[in-house]
């Protein structure tokens, strides 16, 4: 019997992956979608798993979607899986974003700044109504007038910087070896660094409603966006058998600082406070959630009250991967035969014994 359950069990499984691949597929009279066309018209949903994935693969990103069917989350799952297959050569020296070639800059706090505003591309400024003219196949856009800038121009936070009004980031004097959450636990209470590392894969869905709880009052943050910035930043390893940085590729980021009001403490005096963000890719909702959250948790060392999830540490970052949550939430469907019945026979006794109790 055994036996019998085991190939049983075999064979609807095969056949459970081939009905699979047949609906992945869609009706065969249909034109197969491509990576190549997921990956270029796509952009986001590619650029959101290369996040969260903690890969920077565009083609394989777009591979992983096409093969999860679409699921977001599945795709992520893909490229972590396919992430840790990978060989480690170097460490990248850290980005320096000041000379980001700029797509897309804005300033909340500030209506002139050095450079000024470039709203690239984004959906602020359009009526969110179905345009039923993309149904029409081989659509050509009209051509844009403006392209990528080759300047760079400095951070809108120097300007308080300048002027001590904002919190100054301490500099680091001796080079330390970067945490890698990938490598290495995630221990509690958790340094800054670890967090952010945290939050730049973390679930965008869950950041996002943890940065709406803090506006919402369960946090007292009452922000500002300092400056979002999204463009193309060099990526230059250092090897030390070379002795000299060498430039590896160009990669696209997204960069959001936080401006917070900060009344102060017996240490500190009143100033405005940062939350940071930083994400691959055109990732604009997801580092703005990553900035809130990010400040909300600076709440402790900043000694402030800690009263709201948001600014609860550990509960954020045990709870922000959506690999691991997701997991854990499916792990559910399978067999607990087992274990349910053990508890539905302490239901019958618990039943049985208030039965004879009773009058």
């Amino acid at each position: 019997m055994p036996y019998v359950a085991v190939k049983g069990g075999e064979q609807a499984i095969e056949n459970a992956e081939k009905l699979l691949h047949s609906r992945r597929r869609g009706d065969i009279n249909i034109t197969e979608i491509t990576s190549e066309q997921i990956e270029q018209q796509l952009t986001l949903a590619v650029e959101r798993v290369m996040c969260e994935g903690s890969l920077y693969d565009r083609e394989l990103a777009a591979l992983a979607i096409k093969q999860s069917w679409g699921d977001l989350v599945e795709a992520i799952f893909l490229v972590r899986a396919y992430r840790t297959t990978l060989a480690r050569f170097y460490y990248t020296q850290p980005l320096n974003t000041s000379t980001m070639q700029i797509e897309r800059r804005i300033s909340s706090i500030f209506k002139d700044i050095p450079g000024g505003q470039n709203l690239g591309p984004t959906f602020d400024y359009i009526h969110r109504l179905l345009d039923f003219k993309l149904l029409a196949e081989n659509q050509v856009p009209p051509p844009s007038e403006t392209s990528v800038s080759q300047e760079s121009f400095p951070l809108v936070m120097e300007i308080l910087d300048k002027e001590g009004l904002i919190q100054s980031e301490p500099r680091v004097t001796t080079p330390q070896p970067p945490f890698d959450l990938t490598r290495q636990p995630l221990n509690f209470p958790a340094n800054r660094d670890a967090r952010l590392q945290n939050l730049a894969r973390a679930d965008e869905g869950f950041l996002l409603s943890l940065a709406y709880s803090t506006q919402r009052g369960y946090g007292k943050n009452h922000p500002f966006a300092g400056e979002i910035r999204m463009g193309e930043v060099e990526v230059i390893i250092f090897p030390e058998e070379l002795g000299f940085e060498v430039s590896v590729t160009d990669i696209t980021i997204t960069e959001v600082q936080m401006v917070n009001q900060f009344k102060g403490s017996k240490h500190l005096p009143p100033q405005f406070t940062r939350g940071y963000g930083l994400t691959f890719g055109y990732n604009e909702r997801k580092a703005m959630s990553m900035a809130l959250v990010d400040r909300a948790m600076r709440a402790s060392e900043l000694g402030e009250s800690v009263d709201s999830p948001a600014q609860n540490i550990e509960f954020v970052l045990s709870h922000s991967d959506n690999v691991e949550a997701q997991g854990f939430v499916q792990h559910l469907k399978l067999p607990h035969y087992i274990d349910f019945q053990a508890e539905l026979n302490l239901i019958r006794q618990m039943r049985q014994k208030s039965q004879d109790l009773s009058p």
